[in-house]
C-alpha cells in the first residue's frame, strides 16, 4: 500500500460582502503594500477599483497591474514582476478569473526565483526547484470555474515548451481566498456557462481519476451536485446570489478535489486554448462527454454514480452532460468553434505532452486522443 499526503490548508472566506474582509487578511499576514493583479475586464467592471479602495481605506497602499492575457504568457509575468518591485509590494492580491489568479501565482514565483519558467514545469518535476520564499498571495475570484483561488498551480502558455505549462507547488497556495458572490454577477451568461462547466469538469475528472484521496472524492461529488442544481439558474438569472454562491463553492471544491488528479479531458482542452485560443471551460465542456464514454470501460461504477448525481433521467452520463450543455446555451461540438479535422494531428501531439492524462482512469494513446477530438467535433 502506497503512502499519500492529504491537505486542505487554504483559509476561505465566503459570503456576500466578504470582500470587505480583504484588508484584515492582508494585515493578518503582516503585509503592508499590495499589487492587485487582474485583467482589463476586471478593471472595466469596476471591481479592481473596488478592491483597491477596500485596501487603501484600511491603510494598505495598492497598485493595479492589469496586463494579463486571457491565456497568460511570459510577458505578463515579466511585466508583473516589474510592477511588484516598482510599487515596493510585499503581497499580491489576484482578482479575476483563472488567468489573473494563475498569473498572480507565477508573478510571485518569479519575484524570488531566477530560473526560466519552463524549468518549473510540473511535467518534468520542476516543483523540486520551488522554495518557500515566495511573496504571500491572496486570491479574489470574480468567476466560478477554475477554482484557482485555492489551487497550488499556475498555468501559462510558454514559447519554450510550445504548450500550456502547469507549474505546481504547495508554496503557490494563497494565504486566503475571498469568495464574494456579488463580484460574479457581472459575468454574462455564456461566460457563466463556460466557467461553470469548467468547475463541473474539475469535479468529475477528480472523482474519476486514478489517485487515492477519499476526502477529495467526497468533495468532488458534492461539487458535482452543486453544479447540476445551480448552474442553469446562475446562467438564466445572473443576479441570483444563491446560485452564484453555490457555483463559487463548486469551483472552489473542484480545485480542492483535483489535487487527487485530473484526466484526459484537460489534456485535450489545454491545446485547444494554447493553439486555437478556445476558452478553457468551453474546451472542457465540448470534450467531456466523449471522455466520459471513453472512461466508462475503466470506472463504470463511478461513471454511474456521477450520472445519477447530474441527471437521474439520462440514459448515460455523456447524454446528461450534452443535455446540460444545451440547456445552458453552449455549442454542441468543437466544429461550432472553428475546429476542423485538419487541426487534430497537432492537437493530439500536444495533448499527449500534457501531464493531466497521466491520472486518467484509462491509459491514453495518441490514437485515443485523435479519436476523442473527432468524437468531440
Amino acid at each position: 500500500m502506497s503512502i499519500v499526503t492529504w491537505s486542505f490548508p487554504t483559509t476561505v472566506v465566503f459570503g456576500s460582502g466578504s470582500i470587505k474582509t480583504l484588508a484584515a487578511h492582508v494585515q493578518r499576514i503582516g503585509a503592508t503594500r499590495a499589487l492587485i493583479v487582474c485583467d482589463p475586464g476586471v478593471v472595466k467592471a469596476g471591481i479592481a477599483e473596488k478592491v483597491r479602495k477596500v485596501l487603501e481605506d484600511a491603510g494598505v497602499p495598492a497598485a493595479i497591474f492589469d496586463r494579463v492575457d486571457p491565456n497568460p504568457v511570459l510577458k505578463n509575468v515579466v511585466e508583473g514582476v516589474a510592477a511588484f518591485r516598482s510599487h515596493g509590494a510585499d503581497v499580491i492580491v489576484s482578482v479575476g478569473g483563472g488567468s489573473p489568479l494563475d498569473a498572480g501565482k507565477l508573478i510571485a514565483l518569479k519575484v524570488t526565483h531566477e530560473r526560466p519558467l519552463e524549468e518549473y514545469d510540473d511535467a518534468i518535476g520542476g516543483d523540486a526547484h520551488i522554495t518557500s520564499n515566495i511573496p504571500p498571495i491572496i486570491n479574489v475570484p470574480t468567476t466560478a470555474g477554475t477554482g484557482s483561488e485555492v489551487g497550488r498551480s499556475g498555468v501559462i502558455t510558454l514559447e519554450a515548451t510550445g504548450r500550456k505549462t502547469v507549474i505546481f507547488s504547495p508554496f503557490l497556495l494563497a494565504k486566503a481566498a475571498i469568495l464574494d458572490p456579488e463580484l460574479t454577477v457581472s459575468m454574462p451568461p455564456r461566460v457563466t456557462a463556460a466557467t461553470g462547466f469548467d468547475a463541473l469538469t474539475h469535479c468529475i475528472e477528480a472523482y474519476l481519476s486514478n489517485g487515492d484521496h477519499p476526502m477529495a472524492d467526497g468533495i468532488a461529488l458534492a461539487g458535482i451536485e452543486l453544479c447540476a442544481k445551480h448552474l442553469p439558474r446562475a446562467v438564466e438569472a445572473g443576479a441570483d446570489l444563491v446560485a452564484r454562491g453555490a457555483m463559487m463553492k463548486a469551483a472552489m471544491m473542484g480545485a480542492v478535489a483535483f489535487q487527487k488528479g485530473l484526466g484526459v479531458c484537460h489534456s485535450l482542452a489545454h491545446p485547444l486554448s494554447s493553439e486555437k485560443n478556445l476558452h478553457h471551460g468551453l474546451a472542457n465542456a465540448l470534450c467531456l462527454p466523449a471522455v466520459c464514454d471513453f472512461n466508462n470501460h475503466a470506472v463504470p461504477d463511478r461513471i454511474e454514480r456521477v450520472r445519477r448525481t447530474v441527471d437521474l433521467t439520462a440514459t448515460s452520463l455523456s447524454n446528461a452532460l450534452r443535455a446540460l450543455r444545451e440547456k445552458i446555451g453552449l455549442p454542441s461540438g468543437l466544429a461550432a468553434e472553428g475546429i476542423t479535422k485538419a487541426d487534430i494531428p497537432k492537437l493530439a501531439d500536444k495533448a499527449m505532452e500534457d501531464a493531466c492524462h497521466r491520472s486518467n482512469p484509462r491509459t491514453c494513446t495518441r490514437e485515443d486522443m485523435v479519436k476523442l477530438y473527432e468524437l468531440s467535433l
